[in-house]
């Protein structure tokens, strides 16, 4: 949605006017988001009525890999299941049991094939009720067993999954329903097929499990466990499995103690247990099963499975399977690539569409975060979110193509508050781990909310994300929404040396206060749609946090100390041990280091870019982020399988030189992502690096969270048709695709004629107008198109500092009892307006001389570096120790904001 006009910013930066050509665009999006209720909810877009089987395109064994990052798997899985599912029913390997998917395309063997999974969550959950087919004698551990596979026998697709086990081999068919799944077991002959239910097999363990053998042909049980990432919070699934035949035997084992004959099994941290259930397969060897799951209870566990597969076609749930996958993929319809690429690409999409996952029966029933049972009403309640990665480029995606399930899902973080009384950081089963720096449930919100979604209580939401940004508080398990919030709110800033509340030994006050600038712009973009014009202005401000960690004097963001100052030396200095065996590349920086997060401001880039010395200076800078590869958090470059990394590429865009955006964007996903079990560069994060291969591949991206404006790279494909909401389309063509460079483009908003275009960004109206965007590509950089500075995409730069202040040598000077110490007092400006900034020092221990004055910054032309201007101050001391010199900026008769500045002087006899 646009609604931000260029009037806001041009007493600041003339860059950003957006030009009489999008007048119209404007007026559309004015229309499109008055909160008087005119407001479209947004809705599915129509299916056609005949859809390509684009889910034969998919390779769900992308990713089960292990590849050359710093995280070393991926971490997908290859199992059945359906968009936003509850069960992924999958096979664990061994011995790489790798965490959250579960499969290691390594292993050779097969522990079991459990219900639940994460795709690349980077830590252990799930993983719960293994159950493996076996022949012959039980082994003396039922636990342990495992069963020989080879990937030549081995196949998957979207909702469908099949492997032959052992020799003679035991084949395993496998499909599923939102809340169930069927199985069909063909055994060789044997009087002893049997299936182990390995209860006690949960990816960390369990605090309790249950087993019970009812009847002849049902299975029940349940089991409590979770704990994901190291946290406290747990969840209990309950699941029942019916067999269409009867069993020949059975019986349980607790410890590894096998009771034949008996029905019933209780575990507990200490005490594995499981059961078995035998049958005679020497006549008839096809055994099927079908098994419902609930985090409620039993009853509707059994319920789940009478209402979604009350017969016993693997077949039939095959095919509806299917459908579901090609009803969701079809949204996006890419067409002129090669096989290769397409199968890239809607791989890329299946993984960006198994996450969040439903938590919910089909009777509307959840255990909420209170561990009260709550009902939706109609709704679905959705839980695995994992807001630090996908705010960032999976919520958009999903709000583009899927809006009524995204308006589910923020309903679902907003019902998530209203039991817990926070929004939750990182939401897995009914509760909140509390992972990752950042409060990133509020750029989910008002991305779904940016992109047209209107199916949740928006007023609600508001009211949550504003409790999270402005009260102090902890939730259940002692997870706190906003972590250090009363002293960023105090100082606008998180020192240093804050440790991580789900990470202890992580230091992350830099990134924090990175995090919580873009948490409280998506904020104010919220309370400004909603007509709350006092809550977006604080808000805004406060988006503006993050010049407080730029440091002039290195020319990146940096982490502050307990004191105000800087650390002495570069931005980033070499990692020490201590960081690397922690992952940990630079103290104050979760999951990476100084000039990875320094590109971590997309609200405002342009006063970034200008504080650098303008965009000149910003390109150099990116050129030397993207000069070398990088594959982890110790060394300054781009690391493109993490989510700080996923926005830098585009920021060229910004810098006058969008020809750049569109050769790294297209470097990135030509060389790091592939139909190999390695085929991404991190992490999957539960879809964010598969969403984002998505938008490279339609070569637009919404880098600015809260906003749906899309910056520019290259279309992959040379046509690609998006369905959106409302029955709208939106076309995207590219005359001499595969070719990266852009030569030309035209736009049509609507119906509207075509328009030349030279600007590398598109406006939101044309996600809710639909339209038409025409490409033409090349091979050599185009260095005029979209390279002027009123080109480039809007920046939010309101109640930005004018300028920032700093010190040479910034941080630590060294002197001696009484000897002078001459340092530079400088600011640098980040507009081109003149402007007169007072200065005062203070220190108790140290003589300043001047201990006060002015800086007088000229004004300047907006293609101009912006200026710095400096003054040299001299430092004594009397005695020996450690004392801070702070200056204090202002501004004559106003209320002139800058960011402080500490030196610590450090003197010695």
């Amino acid at each position: 949605m646009t609604r931000r006009s260029a009037t806001s910013n041009s007493s600041h930066h003339p860059r950003w006017h957006f030009g009489a050509g999008l007048v119209t665009v404007v007026a559309l999006a004015v229309v499109w988001n008055s909160p008087s209720g005119a407001n479209p909810v947004g809705e599915d877009p129509p299916s056609t009525p005949t859809q390509a089987n684009l889910a034969s395109l998919v390779d769900p064994f992308v990713g089960t890999g292990v590849g050359a990052v710093a995280t070393n798997e991926v971490g997908t899985f290859p199992g059945a299941d359906l968009p936003f599912g509850m069960v992924q029913w999958s096979p664990d390997t061994a011995p790489d049991r790798v965490q959250g998917g579960g499969y290691s395309y390594g292993d050779n063997r097969i522990s079991g094939f459990s219900l639940t999974h994460l795709s690349g969550a980077g830590c252990s959950v799930f993983g719960d009720v293994p159950i493996l087919p076996t022949t012959g004698a039980l082994p003396q551990h039922p636990g342990y067993a495992t069963e020989s596979f080879s990937h030549g026998n081995e196949t998957a697709s979207p909702g469908r999954y099949q492997v032959g086990l052992g020799s003679p081999a035991t084949t395993v068919r496998l499909s599923a329903t939102t809340r169930t799944g069927i199985g069909q077991i063909t055994f060789p002959p044997t009087s002893s097929a049997n299936l182990l239910f390995k209860v006690s097999g949960s990816t960390n363990g369990l605090h309790a499990s249950s087993v019970q053998i009812r009847g002849a042909n049902e299975v029940t049980g349940s089991v409590t466990t979770g704990y994901f990432c190291g946290s406290q919070g747990a969840y209990t699934l309950h699941f029942v499995a019916l067999f269409n035949r009867p069993f020949k035997h059975h019986g349980v084992w607790a410890h590894s103690r096998l009771q034949p004959g008996t029905s019933t099994c209780s575990g507990s941290y200490e005490v594995a247990c499981g059961a078995w259930v035998s049958f005679d397969t020497t006549e008839s060897r096809v055994v099927t099963m079908k098994i419902g799951v609930s985090y409620v209870s039993m009853t509707n566990a059994l319920s789940n499975l009478q209402a979604e597969d009350p017969g016993w076609s693997l077949s039939a749930i095959q095919q509806r399977a299917t459908d579901s996958w090609n009803t969701l993929l079809d949204r996006i319809q890419v067409k002129g690539g090669s096989p290769t690429e397409e199968q890239i690409f809607y791989t890329a999409l299946y993984h960006s569409l198994l996450d969040p996952s439903a938590f919910s029966d089909d009777n509307g029933q959840y255990e909420g975060f209170d561990g009260r049972v709550h009902n939706t009403h109609g709704r679905v309640q959705y839980t695995n979110f994992s807001e630090w990665d996908i705010y960032r480029s999976e919520i958009p995606l999903l709000s583009m193509i899927d809006p009524s399930q995204v308006s589910d899902m923020v309903q679902s973080l907003i019902n998530d508050a209203s039991q817990s009384g926070w929004l939750p950081k990182w939401a897995v089963a009914d509760s909140d781990a509390g992972l990752m720096n950042g409060d990133s449930a509020d750029p989910v919100i008002a991305d779904a909310y940016a992109f047209g979604v209107r199916g949740f209580d928006a007023s609600a939401a508001l009211k949550a994300m504003l409790k999270g940004a402005n009260q102090p508080g902890t939730g259940p398990h002692f997870v706190q929404e906003r972590q250090d919030l009363g002293e960023y709110k105090q100082v606008g800033y998180v020192q240093q040396h804050v440790e991580d509340q789900a990470s202890l030994g992580v230091t992350i006050g830099a990134s924090e206060t990175l995090e919580y600038a873009i948490d409280d712009f998506a904020i104010a973009q919220m309370a400004r749609d909603l007509g709350d014009q006092s809550d977006y202005r604080t808000m805004m401000a406060r988006a503006q946090n993050w010049q407080n960690l730029f440091n002039p004097a290195t020319g990146y963001v940096q982490a502050r100390l307990a004191g105000g100052d800087f650390p002495s030396g570069p931005a980033f200095p070499t990692p020490t041990a201590a960081l690397v065996d922690e992952n940990q590349g630079q103290e104050g920086f979760e999951e990476g280091n100084a000039i990875q997060y320094t590109w971590s401001v997309p609200q405002d880039l342009a006063t970034l870019f200008a504080l650098m010395g303008g965009d000149s200076a910003a390109t150099s800078n990116l050129n030397s982020f993207f000069s070398q590869p990088s594959t982890g958090p110790f060394r300054p470059y781009d690391w493109p399988g993490n989510e700080p990394s996923l926005w830098t590429p585009w920021e060229y865009d910004y810098s006058g030189a969008p020809w750049r955006a569109q050769q790294e964007v297209r470097t990135i996903a030509d060389n790091l992502y592939s139909l190999t079990s390695a085929g991404e560069p991190g992490n999957d994060d539960l879809g964010v690096l598969a969403s984002w291969y998505v938008w490279a591949a339609l070569g637009a991206y919404p880098l600015t969270p809260g906003s749906s404006n899309l910056v520019l790279a290259s279309p992959m494909f040379p046509t690609t048709t998006i369905r959106l909401a409302r029955g709208k389309m939106l076309t995207v063509t590219a005359q001499g695709a595969p070719a990266m460079y852009v030569s030309s483009a035209n736009v049509s908003i609507g119906s509207n004629k075509p328009q030349p275009w030279n600007q590398p960004w598109l406006p939101a109206s044309l996600l809710q107008t639909g339209g038409v965007v025409a490409f033409t590509l090349g091979t050599t950089p185009n260095s005029t198109w979209g390279t002027s500075m009123e080109s480039a995409p809007p920046s939010y730069s309101q109640f930005a500092a004018p300028a920032v202040g700093y010190t040479l040598p910034s941080g630590t000077v060294q002197t001696q009892v009484g000897k002078i110490a001459a340092i530079t007092l400088g600011v640098q400006s980040d507009q081109s307006g003149s402007t007169t900034v007072l200065w005062r020092a203070s220190s108790s221990g140290v003589k300043v001389v001047p201990s006060s004055g002015r800086l007088v910054l000229p004004a300047t032309s907006s293609t101009a570096p912006y200026p710095r201007v400096s003054t040299t101050l001299q430092l004594t001391t009397s005695s020996s120790g450690t004392r801070a010199v702070r200056v204090a900026f202002s501004g004559p008769g106003s209320s002139l904001r800058i960011p402080s500045v500490t030196l610590e002087v450090n003197t010695n006899r």
